[in-house]
């Protein structure tokens, strides 16, 4: 947990509330969390869920791991202790973005339970939604588009995760889906079919 450092500091309220956002955009500003191995789809899935609320006229945001780093979290490594920064920094910044009524799904690997814990723990019951994008180690490598894995086995990259650092698959997740077996399609529509039976969009329309 991090410390607060900062006094003499007040919360402020908004005048516009977030139902009232949430009327607006005809959505409930949500967190849609992909948790998974580097190379199991997660930035693909999540922007085919975007593409399709997006054509569905919902607003939508996905932050993504490698994107964050280059900006927000550029002085984080990959360190555990690091790591858990990078997760909270980001868990906050999409609870900001579910606040206003947008529907933000961040793509990271995140591979420490608690730091996923303590980012649901941030929004009310239901608005976070972990999908965990399950792949097998081997499949992962295969796909290896960014040669990631091909240096971490040559010992080029400390601290990777599903080589020389743990993952730690979700216990409880509300959505797996493993994208050696199912279509990018499949798992999008399953992603969706999921945001409309706990009314967070609205039916197919």
């Amino acid at each position: 947990m991090a410390q607060q450092k900062a006094t003499n500091i007040t919360w402020h309220q908004a005048t516009v509330t977030a139902q009232e956002r949430e009327q607006l955009l005809n959505q409930k500003g949500c967190v849609i969390w992909f948790t998974g191995l580097s190379g199991s789809g997660k930035s693909t899935l999540a922007n085919a869920v975007a593409q399709l609320l997006h054509q569905r006229q919902h607003h939508t945001y996905v932050l993504d791991g490698d994107n964050v780093r280059h900006g927000l979290n550029k002085n984080l490594g990959f360190s555990p202790e690091d790591r858990a920064e990078n997760i909270r920094r980001i868990g906050e910044v999409a609870k900001l973005f579910a606040d206003a009524g947008t529907i933000a799904m961040t793509a990271f690997i995140s591979p420490y339970r608690a730091d996923r814990e303590q980012a649901r723990a941030l929004l009310a019951d239901n608005r976070f939604v972990e999908v965990f994008v399950e792949c097998p180690l081997d499949v992962c490598e295969e796909r290896d588009t960014k040669g990631l894995y091909k240096k971490a086995r040559a010992g080029e990259i400390k601290e990777f995760t599903g080589i020389s650092a743990p993952y730690e698959p979700p216990l409880k997740s509300e959505v797996t889906l493993n994208t050696a077996e199912l279509s990018l399609e499949e798992c999008a529509q399953a992603v969706i079919a999921f945001l409309e039976e706990t009314d967070l969009v609205p039916a197919g329309r």
